[in-house]
């Protein structure tokens, strides 16, 4: 499609090719899915401010906590900057970095890492194996629905462990894991329109707010 557009330039009923100077097609272009990119994060964060500020207003009224429910301010997004477990650690840091993967198409690293922290706090032998056995088939085994990205020593490692599963099956496979959000993804977190929005000003919290 996007061929297509750099091509199509109508000139006295035929296509003309070099009517324009060379690279102006294509900054129009890059300039147009900027600003698309940039308002499907704006959609995505006002949805998820509309519907989680009605979820944890109800949560509020019975746990009695606030603590990283809400919209955080851009004080509490700078921090996120300091360290990538700061962000991990705060529920709202959190969703966004999640929505943020998801847009990257890699969401499934942050799903497995998750998926390993709840796999490590399970203490029942029984429910341990079923959970290990599940996130083999979600993430692990070849062609999985949400195959991550490790190398093959290390899938054939998980596949012995998991026989007999402890909380170390996956320890190696989620460092690996964490390391690649740590030095790949966060970093383009940070840089993202989406997380400057959080640290500059609140727009987007207001027009959610009038809806």
């Amino acid at each position: 499609m996007q061929s297509a557009l750099l091509l199509a330039v109508p000139h006295g009923g035929r296509m003309e090719l070099g009517g324009r100077r060379r690279g102006e097609p294509e900054e129009a272009d890059k300039g147009s899915m900027k600003r698309t990119i940039i308002k499907d994060w704006k959609t995505r964060l006002s949805y998820f401010l509309q519907n989680s500020s009605n979820a944890n207003k109800r949560k509020s009224k019975k746990a009695g906590k606030h603590r990283n429910y809400f919209r955080p301010s851009p004080e509490e997004a700078q921090l996120w900057s300091e360290a990538f477990d700061e962000l991990l650690a705060n529920k709202y840091g959190l969703a966004a970095f999640r929505a943020f993967l998801k847009s990257e198409f890699c969401e499934e690293n942050i799903e497995f890492w998750l998926a390993c922290e709840d796999f490590k706090k399970t203490k029942s032998p029984q429910k341990l194996t079923l959970k290990a056995k599940k996130i083999y088939n979600d993430f692990i085994e070849k062609e999985a629905p949400k195959e991550i990205n490790i190398d093959f020593q290390t899938k054939n490692m998980i596949a012995q462990n998991i026989q007999e599963a402890t909380h170390t099956c996956f320890s190696v496979a989620q460092k690996r894991v964490y390391s690649l959000m740590e030095n790949n993804s966060y970093p383009r977190f940070l840089e993202s329109e989406f997380y400057q929005e959080l640290c500059k000003k609140t727009p987007i919290s207001r027009a959610a707010q009038g809806t």
